[in-house]
């Protein structure tokens, strides 16, 4: 072992795990408390806690600018925004969407009583593969819904020229994209509609909500309608609708956090430039990096465990989780090995780099819950095991 990652190791007393507190993926970054607190008790104040609020509209107006896309709505969560979105659209039928994605995205159309078709990734971005899009669009395909997974963006200029030819709409889930952009511009104007997420788990959190993008007037209208029962003024039923709303508690939240939110990307970065050099020069590791010249929130900072390595990723992850350090095995398994789906007539489809990723992939924690120091230790700890497999470091 070289000396640095023995002053890694020999730093810990005998028996006792690298960190004495638990360095959770998705743990909330928070904007100070004095400043939630303010713009709570302002929505106390005014009485107006919900029902399209102050808070609620501004989140909206400053998302929009963020986004450069002429309308964004707020909903209360990411997973009610894809269906209102799949039935603002009318889709009906199949949708075609990536099985290496949170199992929210598949659940979305399946709970509308649509069929969801599960197909592959491509390796260079995790993103849904528009060569197995086309071979698998039959007559019944109501449209394709792809996954700007880890922020990183999908292709859309080939999933947008699929769509124009089939004349079916393309609905991105950009749960993962805050803060991130392509060819020049933020993601959030590609495709028919777009769906951010604000869950607390998010580089941008507001508690629980959503944001749905579009620049389609017409597509926006009928979209605020549906978040609201249907209803466009008082005593008006317009159409059928749902309780997709935020409230004003989640828009303080959001707002908060929305004003610190560059300090934090950058924060971000910072860590992944911490665990990219502690993990430098270890074989048979492959940490995520953004394609040159794309803007990136670095809020999910992914390593691929590669087949050469002395370890397989499932015993790094059990390493990792015995020194405090609770990685997650994002996304295992893929949605079509999970329910109802892999229980589907014919089984569940073959989806080759997507069953490989599903056994390679790990997620570093991020955010403000530590310093990149702590990121650079836990990368020499990473690379301690794998050029010492055989003793295993259970313990340091």
């Amino acid at each position: 072992m070289r000396s640095a990652e023995s002053a890694v190791l020999s730093s810990v007393p005998d028996g006792a795990p690298l960190f004495d507190r638990v360095l959770y993926v998705g743990r909330p970054s928070m904007a100070p408390d004095a400043e939630v607190h303010a713009r709570i008790q302002g929505a106390l104040d005014r009485r107006w806690l919900t029902n399209d609020g102050p808070l609620v509209q501004e989140l909206e107006r400053r998302c929009a600018e963020r986004l450069q896309v002429p309308h964004c709505i707020a909903v209360n969560n990411a997973t009610l925004g894809l269906e209102v979105a799949l039935r603002a659209l009318d889709v009906q039928g199949e949708v075609l969407l990536p099985a290496f994605t949170f199992i929210g995205t598949a659940h979305a159309a399946q709970w509308l009583g649509l069929t969801p078709v599960f197909c592959d990734v491509r390796d260079a971005d995790h993103g849904l593969d528009p060569e197995d899009v086309e071979r698998r669009i039959t007559p019944a395909t109501g449209a394709i819904l792809a996954v700007h997974l880890w922020g990183r963006a999908c292709a859309v200029e080939a999933l947008e020229a699929i769509a124009r030819r089939h004349g079916i709409p393309l609905i991105l889930d950009a749960a993962h994209a805050m803060g991130c952009g392509h060819a020049g511009r933020p993601l959030g104007s590609r495709g028919t509609v777009e769906v951010f997420s604000l869950h607390a788990t998010k580089g941008l959190n507001a508690l629980e909500g959503g944001l749905i993008t579009t620049a389609d007037d017409a597509l926006a209208e009928r979209i605020r309608l549906m978040r609201n029962f249907g209803i466009p003024g008082e005593d008006l039923v317009d159409c059928v609708g749902t309780n997709a709303k935020m409230n004003e508690f989640s828009a303080a939240v959001g707002l908060c956090n929305l004003d610190h939110f560059e300090a934090l990307c950058a924060h971000n970065l910072r860590l992944h430039a911490a665990y990219a050099d502690g993990l430098a020069g270890v074989p048979g590791l492959r940490l995520m990096v953004p394609e040159a010249g794309q803007a990136f929130s670095h809020h999910y900072i992914v390593l691929e465990v590669l087949p050469q390595a002395p370890l397989d990723r499932d015993r790094l992850v059990s390493l990792l989780r015995a020194q405090n350090v609770y990685v997650r095995r994002y996304f295992r398994p893929g949605c079509h090995h999970g329910e109802p789906y892999r229980s589907r007539p014919g089984g569940p489809p073959v989806l080759p780099v997507t069953d490989r990723l599903s056994r390679s992939l790990l997620q570093l924690p991020s955010g403000l819950q530590l310093t990149p120091e702590e990121a650079h230790r836990i990368g020499r700890f990473i690379a301690s095991c794998l050029r010492a497999p055989a003793q295993g470091h259970t313990s340091p």
